[in-house]
């Protein structure tokens, strides 16, 4: 089950959290932050919590974000040379997923540097590339993640190297 914990922002725009309690995430990455930026068109703003990493995507039609977002994921993941059975596996659990609200103010905080840093890089950007930002957010020093692996790119990798390990 994917648990994605949202902004008041973008519930606005899709709705209020899951009225039961939020049980664990199922996946593998476990859960999603997301937020909502006020580009034209609007583009919503995914962080996972383990590793940081960023995924953007078109925030319209509102409704249908929770449903599309799998597919964003299965993408920038593949640029990260994710093995296809991680992908599928991610992919698989996240056909049910719950809504809550953000519980974590550090990866709140790398929310809005993300924002920040978006910002900087579309401005280069006739038209923005959403896959390409993702892409290029990745590899920004994150503080929390000095101790371990520096880099949301990094820290996927690393998290891929010892589920691969589990595995084994």
């Amino acid at each position: 089950m994917l648990v994605l914990r949202a902004t008041k922002k973008l519930m606005d725009r899709i709705g209020p959290p899951s009225p039961d309690e939020v049980e664990p995430a199922t996946t593998l990455l476990g859960q999603w932050y997301a937020t909502v930026l006020f580009w034209k068109p609007q583009v919503a703003l995914f962080v996972n919590e383990a590793t940081l990493l960023p995924v953007l995507g078109p925030l319209a039609p509102a409704t249908t974000l929770l449903d599309r977002f799998p597919q964003q994921l299965a993408a920038v993941l593949a640029a990260h040379e994710t093995p296809q059975t991680i992908i599928d596996h991610e992919l698989d659990q996240m056909r049910e997923y719950r809504l809550a609200k953000t519980a974590n103010r550090s990866v709140v905080g790398i929310m809005n540097e993300f924002t920040h840093l978006a910002e900087v890089y579309r401005a280069d950007m006739p038209a923005p590339d959403l896959h390409a930002l993702s892409m290029r957010l990745a590899t920004t020093p994150c503080s929390p993640l000095y101790k371990r692996h520096v880099r949301p790119d990094h820290e996927l990798a690393a998290l891929l190297r010892s589920s691969s390990s589990l595995e084994s």
